[in-house]
């Protein structure tokens, strides 16, 4: 274990090699919570975080690992008006809650979970291909969807049921 910059708590260093199921997100990920937006760097275990499918709830572990993994990049609105706010870089294996037109006309549902590569259209979602992310990730009691940077994310692997 490590302390966090602000020295406020601490986080788990994770593995090097990532799986391709790889849940996190970057450096400057601003996340939703109790005290506000907050960069993902300032969280700490026991802030309490605001999900969409559970409305408060207290954050047990923070991860911070170096991974090489492949990657896509999500452009600013990609998924409607300010979703995300900016540009975010993210594993590609990392599931989103898609609920707009494209959840019914790809996947006839009105809301999943799905992957970010399968959401490639090389304008909004683009593949960038393998390489080192240095990742945070979010760890409850039981997975949650989060807010970050607007996107609604999973926060740990889901189970298979949920996915496309």
């Amino acid at each position: 274990m490590t302390r966090d910059t602000l020295g406020r708590g601490s986080v788990q260093a994770g593995p090097a090699l990532a799986p391709p199921d790889l849940h996190g997100v970057a450096v400057g990920t601003l996340i939703y919570t109790q005290d506000g937006i907050l960069p993902v760097e300032h969280l700490v275990p026991g802030d309490r975080i605001i999900t969409r499918d559970a409305g408060l709830v207290t954050l047990r572990v923070l991860e911070v690992r170096e991974a090489v993994a492949p990657q896509v990049q999500v452009g600013r609105g990609a998924f409607g008006r300010d979703r995300p706010g900016g540009a975010m870089r993210l594993p590609a294996g990392q599931r989103i809650l898609l609920r707009d037109w494209r959840a019914q006309a790809l996947y006839g549902r009105a809301q999943l979970l799905v992957p970010l590569s399968r959401l490639v259209d090389g304008a909004h979602v683009v593949r960038l291909g393998e390489g080192r992310l240095r990742l945070f990730t979010l760890g409850f009691d039981r997975p949650h969807l989060i807010y970050a940077n607007g996107l609604e994310l999973a926060s740990a692997a889901p189970a298979a049921a949920e996915i496309a």
